[in-house]
């Protein structure tokens, strides 16, 4: 269940007396979820001078999904993989977005989203709550085929708009070619083909010095 000190969005114009309970669930899940267009990833937008938010990246994810499956090296079902990826990070407007490059911040990342999730998944009915949580936990386990290929796709759409910035967070202070490389090699464990794309990218960006060559702990 929710956390019930925190407000909700809801709360600022609230539903009149009437609407179906289920209706009220499922509305206040829709709008509560607003927020994700307000969680600021570190990855730079291609199109405009400012950094890409979570509902971006997601939309992003879930063209990417049935543009890329045919390179998928096992068979996936695109609708459940759009699911995983509009939903995989939804537990960061509670939990906050997590930078990849930043070790320290993701000690606790587990954590932290397991209970966002508890509280946000239990905004809606009963049933939908559990069914979306499950598709959460199966993306973050990466245990079928279509939970790898959404984890790929979530590791590849920063890669490309870091290549489109000429670095982007791969310049992150202590960050060198090989940890980029070590962060997306989950690319391959979906799709040998997409991780050649990739590291022919990563490999020329540190060719142009757009990364730091040699190997690092970040």
């Amino acid at each position: 269940m929710s956390d019930e000190s925190r407000p909700l969005l809801v709360d600022r114009t609230p539903f009149p007396d009437g609407l179906d309970e289920r209706l009220h669930a499922q509305f206040t899940f829709l709008v509560e979820i607003d927020r994700l267009k307000t969680i600021l990833r570190q990855s730079p937008l291609v199109a405009a001078e400012r950094r890409e938010n979570d509902a971006e990246h997601s939309w992003h994810l879930a063209m990417m999904v049935p543009l890329l499956a045919e390179y998928a090296d096992e068979p996936i079902d695109v609708g459940h993989t759009v699911q995983l990826v509009l939903l995989h990070d939804l537990v960061e407007i509670y939990a906050g977005d997590t930078p990849l490059y930043d070790p320290a911040a993701g000690v606790d990342q587990a954590e932290r989203e397991t209970v966002a999730a508890d509280e946000l998944f239990g905004l809606l009915p009963e049933d939908q709550g559990r069914r979306l949580r499950e598709l959460w936990d199966e993306f973050e386990e990466r245990r079928t085929p279509e939970a790898r290929f959404a984890k790929a796709m979530d590791r590849l759409q920063p890669l490309l708009l870091n290549w489109m910035a000429r670095g982007g967070t791969w310049r992150t202070p202590g960050v060198t070619a090989d940890d980029v490389r070590a962060r997306k090699a989950v690319i391959g464990d979906a799709s040998a083909e997409l991780w050649k794309a990739g590291r022919l990218l990563i490999d020329e960006g540190e060719r142009r010095g757009w990364s730091r060559s040699g190997s690092g702990n970040a």
